[in-house]
C-alpha cells in the first residue's frame, strides 16, 4: 500500500518543531512515509533567529522514507503556506497528511490516517480525516465517527476533496443572508464559527481553517474523527501564529488506542450531540494578545 505523504509546516519554534517531529518518528509507519517540510521565511526581524535554528534542525531529521525540505525565501504566512503546500501534494500524490509545528501525535496516528484515507478515498461526502478528539466519553461501537465539521490539528484529505477549498470564501454571503444556515454552521449555536468567518472576511484574522470548514460545510461534507484523541496541541503558550487562547482541555494520548473499526454508514454519527456538548470554551491568552499588539505597533513605525 502506498503511504500518503506528510506535509509539515514550520516557522520559528525550535522546541515545538522538535517535539512534533520526534513524535512522528515514533509512529509505526514513519519509515514508510515521505515527509515534506515547508519552512516559512521570517515575517519580522525578531523571528529570524528562530527560523534559522529551526532550519538547522531540519537538516538533521531522519527516520522517514524521505525528507524533503522547502525553505521559502519570502514569508507567506501560515494560511497561504498551508493552502499552497496541501494543493501541491494533493495534485502530485492524490492525498496529504497535514501537520503544523506544535502537534504531538500518538504512535498510531499515521496508521489511522493511511487506513482511513484508503477506506474512504472514493466516498465523495467524506472530505477530511481528523486526528483530534475532544474530552468526551463516546458510547459507540466503532473506533471512529463522522462529524459535520473539520479539525485543524493533524488531519488529511484527498485531491478530490481539496478541490472544493475556496480561499475566497465566496459562500460567506449565503450564510450572511440565511439565519438558519448560520445556526447550522455554528453547530446549532454551540460554537461561534460564523464570528470567526466574519473576522476572516474583515481581515482581522488570516485562517485557512475557517475557509476550509466553510468549503466542507457548503459541500455537505463530513470529517472522520477518532473516538479518542491521536493528536495533542502543544501551542497554547502564546507562541503560535493564531494562538489567542490560553488552553483547551485535552486528553493525554492513550498509547494503546488504535482505530481498528470505522463506520460503514456515511452520515453524521448519533453521538454528535455528545461531542457538541464537550466542545471547549476558549480562554483568552493575555501574553499572546500583548505580543500581537507589540507586533502591530512595530509595523506602524
Amino acid at each position: 500500500m502506498n503511504r500518503s505523504p506528510i506535509a509539515l509546516f514550520v516557522y520559528n519554534r525550535p522546541w515545538h518543531t522538535r517535539q512534533t517531529v520526534e513524535a512522528l518518528q515514533r509512529n509505526v509507519l514513519a519509515g514508510e512515509s515521505d515527509l515534506f517540510i515547508f519552512s516559512d521565511a521570517p515575517k519580522q526581524p525578531d523571528a529570524a533567529a528562530g527560523v534559522t535554528e529551526v532550519r538547522a534542525y531540519l537538516g538533521t531529521i531522519g527516520g522517514f522514507k524521505s525528507v524533503n525540505i522547502l525553505r521559502r525565501g519570502q514569508n507567506m504566512g501560515l494560511a497561504a503556506s498551508i493552502s499552497a503546500g496541501v494543493t501541491e501534494l494533493c495534485e502530485t500524490y492524490g492525498s496529504a497528511i497535514v501537520m503544523e509545528d506544535d502537534l504531538e501525535t500518538s504512535a498510531h496516528f499515521l496508521e489511522y490516517m493511511n487506513a482511513a484515507l484508503d477506506r474512504y478515498k472514493n466516498d465523495e461526502r467524506v472530505m477530511q480525516i481528523a486526528g483530534h478528539m475532544f474530552v468526551v466519553r463516546l458510547k459507540i461501537e466503532e473506533d471512529a465517527l463522522f462529524l459535520p465539521f473539520i479539525s485543524s490539528w493533524g488531519w488529511a484529505t484527498w485531491a478530490r476533496a481539496w478541490r472544493h477549498f475556496d480561499p475566497l470564501a465566496t459562500g460567506y454571503e449565503r450564510l450572511l443572508q440565511d439565519a438558519g444556515l448560520r445556526k447550522r454552521f455554528d453547530l446549532g449555536g454551540r460554537y461561534r464559527y460564523f464570528k470567526m468567518l466574519q473576522a476572516q472576511q474583515s481581515g482581522k484574522i488570516d485562517s485557512w481553517a475557517i475557509r476550509w470548514y466553510l468549503s466542507v460545510f457548503l459541500s455537505d461534507g463530513l470529517a472522520l474523527y477518532p473516538k479518542k484523541a491521536l493528536v495533542r496541541n502543544l501551542g497554547f503558550d502564546g507562541s503560535g501564529v493564531n494562538c489567542a487562547v490560553s488552553d483547551f482541555q485535552q486528553s493525554d494520548l492513550d498509547p494503546h488506542f488504535r482505530v481498528v473499526s470505522m463506520p460503514s454508514v456515511i452520515d453524521v454519527s448519533r453521538a454528535c450531540g455528545a461531542v457538541y456538548r464537550a466542545l471547549p470554551v476558549p480562554r483568552v491568552n493575555l501574553s499572546s494578545i500583548v505580543r500581537r499588539a507589540k507586533q502591530l505597533l512595530r509595523r506602524g513605525q
